[in-house]
């Protein structure tokens, strides 16, 4: 679904293991060997490259794009969440930054933490989701929404709380309508047959030991607000904060109240007595 956003900092392309190639984009410096790495979900990565910019500020952060997304390539044999995970695993590899924060909205949580489930070089120091999809809700009424059979429009609507951040599909482009299509596309592959979840990813999140982070817009039409605390209490080591006024995108309609519980989260979690 495409949607509004900060236009994305310049790219680079990085090699990985096993020849896939991965588009990034780094912001802030990188002076500690450590940083951010932000995760965009279907939308694509207009949708996170606001809170990118705001954490540059403080941190290096590295966001990549999903092969397959705005025009990227993607091999034949890349086609799963776990393929995601690893290449990110090997992306931190390749970067050599540890004590890492991954970040993940929507899909981008759901790769986040099959990372933290694969990280065995130990890069990742947290995790944050926002509003995350990935596991399966055990009452129907709290299960993710599969907006495959919904028109643009229509998601639109669920997905942001505020009429003036959906977009305006009727003065997209055709390219921009192809472009959106396309990224709709590569995300049916990786979702594969569940698209939104994995239905052995919830028994498997006890593992995770670092600290985690849950943000959860309170208005999400999407992945309903009980969704998130129930991905907040698969985690052993979870703290569940909602934002008010805000969908399935808390980092686009509440950016000040979403950056604010990552630095509580960091000050009082992942950090405490930092003087940073």
């Amino acid at each position: 679904m495409p949607t509004s956003a900060t236009s994305p900092a310049p790219t680079r392309t990085v090699a990985l293991p096993g020849g896939l190639t991965v588009t990034i984009q780094e912001l802030g410096e990188n002076t500690e060997g450590t940083g951010v790495l932000v995760l965009h979900g279907g939308a694509g990565p207009r949708t996170v490259a606001g809170i990118s910019a705001a954490l540059s500020e403080h941190v290096h952060v590295v966001a990549p794009t999903h092969p397959g997304f705005d025009g990227t390539p993607r091999p034949e044999r890349f086609d799963t969440v776990a393929d995601l995970a690893i290449a990110y695993l090997d992306l931190l590899d390749t970067l050599d930054l540890k004590d890492v924060m991954v970040i993940g909205n929507s899909v981008g949580g759901w790769i986040a933490a099959e990372m933290a489930l694969r990280d065995n070089q130990g890069r990742i120091g947290a995790l944050t989701l926002l509003n995350a999809v990935g596991i399966h809700a055990h009452m129907a009424e709290n299960r993710v929404v599969d907006p495959r059979a919904m028109n643009p429009a229509d998601i639109s609507q669920l997905s942001f709380a505020k009429p003036e951040f959906r977009p305006d599909f009727a003065s997209f482009t055709t390219e921009q309508l192809a472009a959106g299509a396309a990224n709709q596309k590569t995300l049916a592959v990786y979702g594969g047959e569940h698209f939104t979840y994995d239905p052995k990813l919830r028994a498997r999140l006890h593992r995770v030991t670092v600290p985690v982070l849950v943000v959860w817009g309170e208005e999400d039409g999407i992945a309903p607000l009980k969704y998130g605390r129930g991905y907040a209490d698969s985690f052993p080591n979870a703290r569940f904060t909602p934002i008010p006024d805000a969908a399935h995108f808390p980092q686009i309609e509440q950016l000040g109240a979403t950056l604010g519980a990552i630095g509580d989260f960091v000050d009082t979690v992942v950090k405490p007595g930092s003087t940073d």
